[in-house]
């Protein structure tokens, strides 16, 4: 765990470091939701969805295993990374960030494992030695990372990007996108507006080209309107086909949570969300798992896509 942090788990004995690490994202999924304190559970989930909007390309584990071990971390690197491509060292006593890295080794063709796990499992695949296997994804296995916070040297290069936080920019922006999400999209002025209190809905297929039709009503926070805008997104790419009104109304909080993050990424004031997470409270821990998974995907999906086209806006 990181020195600088109050952190509430550590993985540092070797021989318990894998099972303690399931295990850990096992109890954090079953404990959000078996809370009774609501306001405890919806602190601790929005915990978790600020670090994701720092992490956006990491798994949900790996940002709950940040979270619980360094949750001010702002960017994260391995000790010899730091060293390389930074000229940044880790400073003596500080312990790492366990998270979850990708083993890609040769991998059999059939059985999938690596050679050596191939040798001990009942597969028989001869076909081709295993230096001529193609290189795959094995597993994962944990490694150290260090926060920024832990380390002393060189100053970070600037990126040259576009303030992350000018709403001004970002409602064109996200309006430029919404063909790449597979969305219709309409600022509808507050004249027209036929939805009653809602700031936002998403509707029925389009005739013309299928896809949902997002409306949002013309504000003049800018800010607001693009929360809006990514919040009916998600509801467009996490739900539209669902039926099922149980089923949606646990959806309107994943749809929420992706809002939150894609608008702390892009530097929006999201301070006035809130999450009841009563409605998930049925679910179990895979459930749940399920959901963070979808909730990351989402917002990573519109992250990416804005970034990649925002410049020709």
């Amino acid at each position: 765990m990181a020195q600088s942090t109050n952190s509430a788990v550590s993985f540092d004995e070797y021989d318990t470091r894998r099972d303690k690490m399931h295990n850990t994202i096992e109890r954090w999924t079953k404990d959000l939701t078996a809370s009774t304190d609501e306001a405890r559970a919806s602190q601790q989930f929005q915990e978790w969805l600020t670090v994701q909007s720092k992490f956006h390309n990491y798994s949900h584990q790996n940002t709950l295993l940040i979270t619980l071990q360094c949750p001010n971390a702002t960017k994260v690197a391995g000790y010899n990374t730091w060293q390389t491509d930074f000229d940044r060292h880790v400073q003596k006593g500080e312990n790492g960030i366990w998270i979850w890295a990708p083993i890609i080794t040769k991998q059999c063709p059939q059985c999938e494992n690596s050679p050596s796990y191939h040798e001990q499992s009942e597969c028989e695949y001869d076909e081709t030695p295993p230096e001529a296997w193609s290189k795959g994804l094995v597993g994962f296995k944990p490694t150290a990372v260090f926060d920024i916070s832990q380390t002393v040297g060189e100053p970070l290069p600037k990126l040259e990007i576009a303030a992350k936080g000018d709403a001004e920019n970002l409602v064109p922006a996200l309006q430029y996108v919404a063909d790449d999400l597979g969305v219709t999209v309409r600022i509808v002025d507050a004249d027209d507006w036929e939805h009653g209190e809602a700031k936002g809905v998403c509707k029925q297929r389009s005739l013309y080209d299928l896809q949902p039709i997002v409306e949002v009503k013309a504000r003049a926070n800018r800010a607001d309107l693009a929360v809006t805008l990514i919040h009916e997104y998600a509801h467009a790419l996490l739900h539209f086909d669902v039926d099922d009104e149980c089923e949606r109304s646990k959806r309107e909080i994943e749809a929420e949570a992706v809002a939150y993050i894609v608008g702390r990424y892009f530097d929006l004031d999201t301070s006035g969300s809130a999450f009841y997470l009563a409605a998930w409270q049925d679910d179990d821990s895979d459930a749940i798992q399920d959901r963070l998974r979808r909730i990351r995907t989402t917002a990573a999906k519109i992250i990416e896509v804005v970034e990649q086209r925002r410049e020709e806006v």
